[in-house]
């Protein structure tokens, strides 16, 4: 019971969060809306802090498993499409860290560190999937550029959910395919021509 408790007072938090940004909700807020006492709340979560610390676990553990790539073959066009979409969803789905990621750090040291790690696990995922490309042949680029293109591919991916909330886009659906396509087409001038055209039937299929 306790657990489940636990379990509620999370999802409540991340979906109030989500919805009227974490500087605007408290943990009374989070109470009234469970109909519980905050007393009960607290004997779980010393504080809001606390709650935000316990939802970046969740959040941290699942953007590891999605930087994580394939490791008995040299990536493809595929799998940077599968990433993305595991990546963009992950954001998505705690986007009030992101939308509110300076106040949060601000106050919080170990969270700034953390989020800081795992901006250089995704830079270091990214850049060793154009390595990889590289390697493959699947891209023609000079070491520079698929450095380059790696670091671009990293800061359209991290904000890019922040630059279609601020332009309107409330359809998590298209603006997660949109940023992936955006994503894609830094990629594309560097392909060979039949990934080009792998690339081209990939993202028209998509749009549709």
């Amino acid at each position: 019971m306790a657990r489940d408790t636990r379990q509620r007072i999370l999802d409540a938090a991340l979906a109030m969060f989500n919805s009227q940004g974490e500087p605007h909700v408290t943990t009374n807020h989070i109470a009234d809306e469970l109909e519980i006492s905050p007393g009960n709340l607290y004997y779980h979560f010393r504080n809001k802090d606390d709650i935000i610390e316990q939802l970046f676990a969740r959040y941290e553990e699942r953007m590891d498993a999605a930087l994580t790539p394939p490791t008995d073959r040299l990536p493809g066009l595929e799998d940077i499409w599968l990433q993305l979409h595991l990546v963009f969803e992950c954001i998505w789905d705690y986007r009030f860290l992101y939308r509110d990621l300076v106040e949060i750090l601000s106050r919080n040291r170990r969270l700034r560190m953390r989020f800081a790690r795992i901006l250089r696990r995704a830079d270091d995922s990214a850049h060793a999937v154009m390595r990889g490309m590289g390697h493959a042949g699947v891209m023609r680029a000079s070491a520079a550029e698929l450095a380059a293109t790696a670091t671009n591919v990293l800061v359209v991916s991290t904000f890019w959910l922040n630059y279609a909330s601020t332009r309107g886009e409330k359809d998590e659906q298209v603006a997660i395919r949109q940023g992936i396509v955006q994503v894609m087409m830094l990629v594309a001038p560097f392909l060979r021509d039949t990934e080009r055209v792998h690339l081209n039937t990939l993202t028209q299929a998509y749009a549709t």
